[in-house]
């Protein structure tokens, strides 16, 4: 078959894999996201609240009956489905009418104190993102549908970028096979903003590989200002890391070049000028717009959403959390380095053979770090704040392996070779 028909029935196997947990994937914050989505829509707040709360506690009654049924003192009692999604729906609704009789409403469902939301009302792009597929699909097979559709994308985005780096097509299904089989899939499938950030930051790459690799400078600056622009509208934060580490990557390859007594090269000092004045944007739009700042994050992060008063001088406890997170975060690394030998491999890979493009790699990957370094919480589901990080092996693995696919291809050809000189 051609690349591209190996690339659907990639996505396709992934997608029908997909079908073995339909409900039961959403998070805390999947809440809010399907509430801004619906009321984008056209639904009243009501409507959108009922509508959420049915699809959350549909779920978490799914996720109930399956794990009873594999519990070995449970599992021959009666179905705990009804039961739990009732108390759900009257916890969930005890939340929400308080604050809705309050006076509470602004663009989505007050599932949170009013500051808390606040922090995802300037998060409408992935809400647009969903409006489509809840509208068409319905809820539950809307936010299925939208996550496998994302994901996908990713996969695909990955194969383009290590195909524009001339990774030959087995390597490049290799790294869309390692991007759904990895938490980078298991992550995208979670009705969340992350899914998106990683097709996102995936095809801003591809614009740094087609400006540096294919000689296609115009349409590669265009890829990565539309990437850090989409970027801006689900999640501003991401914006601004992956502008500082684009631009950082070009004053790193520039660097690098100057010593070497090469010129920088016009299409390195457009990506990191691109970067540069995305960051610069990011910032000045974000405060132009009053969204929250790094001092509210810092807070919400402290008080638990704001359910307990603000510190009065919050950096030494977080520079204290941040320290103690990190120290955990490598001690829990060192029990299961699954993690840290894929960033070595990856990072090796991306800089043997990516070159310029490697450090691009790199730094896309970094903001994952960022991300996490950003909210030092231990225990956020599956670290999921870091999974950007996940990128690295998903586009330097297939690059590090490309040698040795190369050394099996040849050696049969230089086998042949002899043995027409023999016959000759």
């Amino acid at each position: 078959m051609r690349p591209r028909a190996w690339v659907l029935v990639l996505a396709a196997v992934f997608a029908l894999l997909q079908l073995a947990n339909v409900t039961g994937r959403d998070t805390p914050d999947t809440r809010n996201y399907l509430a801004y989505a619906l009321s984008l829509s056209g639904e009243s707040k009501r409507g959108a609240a009922s509508a959420t709360i049915d699809y959350v506690c549909a779920g978490r009654a799914s996720t109930a009956r399956r794990d009873q049924s594999v519990d070995v003192v449970r599992f021959h009692r009666p179905d705990p489905s009804d039961r739990v999604a009732a108390e759900c729906r009257e916890r969930e609704w005890a939340r929400v009418e308080p604050r809705l009789a309050a006076g509470q409403t602004g663009r989505i469902v007050p599932f949170m104190p009013e500051r808390f939301m606040r922090i995802f009302e300037v998060r409408p792009g992935y809400p647009v993102f969903l409006v489509p597929f809840v509208t068409v699909f319905g809820v539950t097979w809307g936010l299925w549908a939208a996550s496998v559709v994302v994901a996908c994308a990713g996969g695909v985005l990955a194969f383009l970028v290590l195909r524009t780096l001339s990774v030959p097509v087995p390597l490049a299904l290799t790294g869309q096979a390692l991007y759904y089989v990895l938490p980078s899939g298991t992550t995208a499938m979670r009705p969340m903003t992350e899914g998106l950030l990683m097709a996102l930051t995936l095809a801003a790459v591809w614009g740094c590989a087609l400006v540096l690799r294919a000689g296609r400078e115009r349409a590669g600056l265009v890829l990565v200002t539309g990437s850090l622009l989409a970027l801006f509208a689900v999640k501003h934060s991401q914006a601004l890391f992956l502008g500082v580490c684009l631009a950082a990557a070009g004053a790193a390859v520039a660097l690098r070049r100057h010593r070497r007594g090469r010129p920088p090269g016009r299409g390195v000092r457009a990506l990191a000028a691109v970067g540069l004045v995305g960051a610069v944007l990011t910032m000045a739009l974000a405060r132009l717009l009053h969204y929250p700042s790094e001092a509210d994050s810092l807070q919400d992060l402290l008080t638990d959403h704001f359910a307990r008063p603000d510190r009065g001088d919050p950096w030494p406890e977080f520079w204290q959390l941040q320290g103690n997170f990190w120290g955990e975060w490598l001690r829990r690394q060192a029990w299961e380095p699954l993690f840290a030998a894929a960033l070595g491999a990856g990072a090796w890979g991306a800089l043997r053979r990516g070159r310029a493009v490697g450090v691009f790699v790199v730094a896309a990957a970094f903001t994952g770090i960022l991300t996490q370094a950003a909210h030092p919480d231990i225990d956020i589901w599956g670290e999921r704040l870091i999974v950007l990080a996940w990128l690295l092996p998903v586009v330097g693995v297939p690059l590090l392996l490309e040698p040795v696919l190369s050394s099996r291809v040849a050696l049969p050809a230089q086998g042949q070779a002899h043995r027409a000189r023999v016959v000759d």
